[in-house]
């Protein structure tokens, strides 16, 4: 009978356990198909499989010291009955069995708690046994760079590891022997059980000999991470003093360790413990704190420099090479000569490509002239670069998302087969202006269409920044594909790509019906077999889940391949914390923008590119998980020509270089050098608003490449110093410049610039007109344009009627050393301040007209040029036009319209002249 009753309750645990598990074994296996279909199964798989045997191997371990050291306390009858009484109303009641009982249901619990905490730590194993060397050895103990970030964290776990079962198990025999009798306190003075006398002294040895081998495996090691200076490494007072402070402690406690037991053995172990004890906490004060400290404030405080100067150079150059700035490229800009027209004309292809169109103002625009549908979303915009119509250009682009919480029915058809993806982009230069002050749009309209040499072939998005709902597609249910007309009529389609898992028959329906919580999957008749169910459909999402030991830029952007796709491009990061004498940013002092990632919008394919193959860590990775990342060399060159030095890192890196720029430890020390990013107010002091992509011509280069840039003022100070460059094309991607400018001489900063337009009548005058006529006017960044040795900014002033949400841009100014105008375009602006023209006076209508269709600067152009464009944009208008395109049309006869007007200005200007 007390058999079968067990068997019961067996049964009942076991259904239970099934039934709190099920729930996460269908989510287990169906992320194991989703992993499988985006072919990272090797991911999902070694994860799954390492998690599991570290976890058991530790809970097993865990298991059997807990178990046996329980069971060995329980050895033998209690003399007494062990009674506990619950209150004064109630009879004692006798735990002497219960006691006997619990010790394997204790021991498998405490086992179970142990094995989750250990499973996290899979990765440091696989890192242990797959580290590569770094090749650069650590100035204080001679072990390369690699042992800290892969061996380390292992060894230092293990440690812990024993440490924990050590201590956990100590509390429970103390305990345990307490309530048997095996240890009373009488008069003061404690009495042990001499068998128990032998466990404690065991127990308590563990802990002493687990403490030692902490101290010389874990703590001196980790004297490279020190604070106790004003940089990270290890100080002097660390080296002379902490250090063997620290051997000392280690031995001490092996020597607690062999006294203790000695102690046990003669039962004397409360009295060896407690010198024991004593002795190891004095010890371990002493040289481990008091002294250190001592030498901190007695030797090296009053001769701080002269002491640590081996120290910061090492700190120095450590730091340098974690955030890889040990190749930073200076060149030295002469004193600026005056800018000329003729220095300008030289730099076309930067004056063209100066962004006039701040993000968060043509975000707006985009969103009220190209959404459409209250249901499509532009969520962000990306700067990128294309060679368009022979020219390289700078263009902003946002893509057109699918909002399913904005549908105005919200059922089960609609948002999971029938509106399942987005639908193309909005492309527009970062310059050009259409005479009402709007963005000159290249790619727009639903479906999308190209008036440049862009063209998109398969415009759906399934897979973006807003997507993120699971969907069916191939299903009984056509697809929303774009509204068609002025009402509601609509063009519907059929999914044709292999994203997603293939549905298969009802298990598997159900299976899916129960991992995203909805019946109508199981019921529904439109999924049938061969439908595809698209999930984690984010592509930030994405990307984390199918590499989650990388770490992730916060800005995906968008690329039209030559074919007429549409992918995402995301930048991911290797990141680390224990980079010997490195200095810390964010909780981390290593970083390197290892990998470059793809994701189709339409198909969801996961590509990973190993774009740093010298990063120790990445080449780890790639040995842990074989087959994951590719060859940067296999992306295909279409898309190579995008990739970009990403934002996030290069921001990290400039941080840093405005400390670590100095390599001279006495300058360092003193602080005599320190940069700064820029600000435009003294409450945006921890960002940087002036770091952006920029197509232009370097100092000293033939030709203008997309590169990243920041400037720098000095500490405390509003001039600038130097500016920055990452560059991004070709075979100089990654190379870093910094340009520094003579200190002789002032270069006026962003906040003397923006102090200098404030103060500009003729700018206040019209700013303060507008304003007050019942409309808004929106100051743009202030762009810094390096030319040459010299420096323009330039503003974008905005227009935005009250209560309106279409910023237009009105005006645009530019300022030059001591000189400020302010012209409707770009190059009127230029025109004034280097050619010496005098402008009329500023208009003062509220909306006033733009004399021009464009506001890119085109200096060289000639009558035959223009007349070439006219004749491409009427022949567009008349394909518009057999088409029925009647937008297009009207928007291509606008475009011929303000040609031919400035053909004719051009030609009497010609006239004129000759004559």
């Amino acid at each position: 009978m007390k058999r079968t009753s067990l068997l019961i309750l067996a049964a009942l645990a076991f259904f239970l356990v099934g039934i709190l598990a099920f729930p996460a074994l269908v989510t287990l296996l169906t992320d194991w198909w989703w992993f499988k279909a985006v072919g990272f199964q090797t991911v999902f798989a070694k994860t799954l499989t390492w998690k599991f045997l570290v976890g058991v191997s530790g809970g097993l371990v865990a298991f059997g010291f807990f178990y046996s050291n329980l069971r060995f306390a329980q050895r033998g009858a209690v003399p007494d009955p062990i009674v506990v009484n619950i209150n004064s109303r109630t009879s004692n009641v006798d735990i002497t069995r219960g006691l006997r009982v619990m010790g394997l249901p204790l021991s498998i619990v405490l086992a179970l708690l142990v094995s989750g905490t250990v499973a996290t730590g899979w990765l440091d194993i696989l890192q242990y046994i797959h580290g590569t060397d770094f090749g650069v050895q650590d100035p204080v103990f001679g072990r390369d760079v690699g042992y800290y970030i892969f061996r380390l964290p292992a060894i230092a776990g293990a440690v812990r590891f024993v440490q924990a079962l050590s201590v956990v198990s100590l509390f429970m025999v103390v305990l345990l022997y307490v309530m048997r009798g095996d240890i009373v306190a009488l008069r003061n003075r404690v009495t042990i059980e001499p068998s128990a006398q032998t466990h404690l002294g065991v127990l308590v040895a563990l802990v002493f000999l687990a403490g030692s081998v902490s101290t010389y495996f874990v703590h001196i090691p980790s004297l490279v991470y020190s604070t106790t200076a004003d940089f990270v490494g290890a100080s002097h007072a660390d080296l002379s003093a902490r250090l063997p402070g620290l051997r000392v402690v280690g031995v001490v406690g092996v020597l607690c360790a062999a006294w203790v037991l000695l102690g046990a053995r003669k039962h004397t172990l409360t009295r060896n413990l407690t010198a024991a004890v004593i002795a190891y906490v004095a010890v371990s004060a002493v040289g481990g704190s008091l002294v250190p400290a001592a030498v901190q404030r007695l030797i090296v405080l009053p001769n701080e420099l002269a002491r640590e100067r081996p120290q910061i150079i090492n700190h120095l150059e450590a730091t340098r090479r974690a955030w890889k700035l040990d190749n930073v490229e200076i060149r030295d800009l002469g004193d600026a000569s005056p800018l000329t027209m003729r220095d300008i004309e030289a730099n076309q292809g930067t004056i063209r490509n100066v962004r006039l169109w701040d993000r968060e103002q043509i975000l707006q625009t985009f969103g009220q002239l190209q959404e459409i549908r209250t249901y499509y979303d532009f969520r962000s915009v990306d700067d990128d670069r294309y060679w368009i119509n022979g020219e390289y250009r700078q263009v902003l682009l946002s893509p057109r998302e699918l909002n399913t919480s904005a549908l105005s029915t919200r059922t089960f058809i609609n948002e999971r087969l029938t509106f399942t993806h987005g639908m193309g982009l909005t492309l527009s230069p970062v310059n050009q202006v259409t005479p009402e002050g709007l963005p000159h749009l290249f790619v727009q309209d639903l479906p999308p269409a190209s008036n440049v040499s862009l063209d998109i072939t398969r415009p759906e998005i399934y897979y973006g920044e807003l997507s993120n709902d699971f969907v069916f597609v191939g299903t009984g249910q056509p697809e929303f594909d774009y509204p068609v007309g002025l009402g509601d009529s609509s063009a519907f389609t059929s999914y044709e790509g292999l994203g997603g898992v293939e549905v298969g028959g009802f298990w598997q329906k159900a299976l899916l019906s129960m991992r995203f919580g909805s019946l109508k999957i199981l019921l529904s008749q439109d999924i049938v077999r061969g439908s595809r169910v698209q999930y984690h459909r984010n592509v930030m999402q994405r990307a984390e889940k199918a590499l989650p030991f990388l770490s992730w830029d916060g800005d995906p952007y968008m690329v039209i391949t030559d074919d007429g796709r549409l992918k995402w491009l995301i930048d991911a990061y290797t990141v680390s914390a224990r980079y010997p004498y490195a200095a810390r940013q964010d909780g981390i002092n290593y970083m390197r923008n290892s990998v470059k990632v793809v994701i189709d919008a339409y198909d969801g394919d996961v590509k990973a590119y190993l774009s740093d193959a010298e990063d120790p860590i990445a080449l780890t990775m790639a040995k842990i998980f074989p087959e994951i990342l590719r060859p940067l060399s296999e992306m295909p060159e279409d898309l190579r020509a995008h990739i970009r030095y990403p934002s996030d890192f290069f921001r990290a890196q400039t941080a840093m270089y405005a400390w670590y720029h100095v390599d001279q430890p006495d300058v360092f020390y003193q602080t005599e050098d320190q940069w700064q990013f820029p600000t435009q107010s003294a409450q945006d002091v921890s960002s940087d608003p002036f770091l952006r992509h920029i197509i232009m011509k370097l100092p000293g280069e033939a030709t203008e490449e997309f590169i990243v840039m920041t400037p720098f003022t000095p500490k405390g100070k509003h001039n600038l110093t130097a500016w920055m460059v990452a560059r991004n094309d070709g075979d100089r991607y990654g190379q870093l410049l910094v340009y520094r400018f003579p200190r002789q001489s002032l270069v006026f900063g962003p906040q003397q610039v923006v102090d200098r337009i404030n103060q500009n009548t003729e700018v206040s005058r019209q700013v303060t007109l507008w304003d007050q006529a019942g409309s808004q006017v929106k100051r743009g960044n202030l762009l810094v344009i390096p030319i040459e040795a010299s420096l323009v900014y330039v503003q974008p002033l905005y227009l935005q009627a009250e209560g309106g949400r279409i910023p237009e841009l009105k005006r645009v100014i530019v300022a030059y050393e001591n000189q400020v105008v302010m012209e409707e375009t770009l190059e009127e602006a230029l025109s004034v301040l280097f050619r010496g023209t005098v402008s009329e006076d500023i208009p003062t209508p509220l909306v006033p007209s733009m004399p021009t269709a464009t506001a890119s600067i085109e200096l060289d152009v000639t009558v035959g040029d223009l007349v070439l464009r006219a004749s491409d944009h009427y022949d567009r208008a008349l394909n518009a036009q057999r088409s029925g395109d009647w937008a297009t049309y009207g928007h291509e006869i606008q475009q011929v319209g303000d040609l031919l007007r400035r053909i004719r200005d051009l030609s009497g200007t010609n006239s004129s002249e000759n004559q």
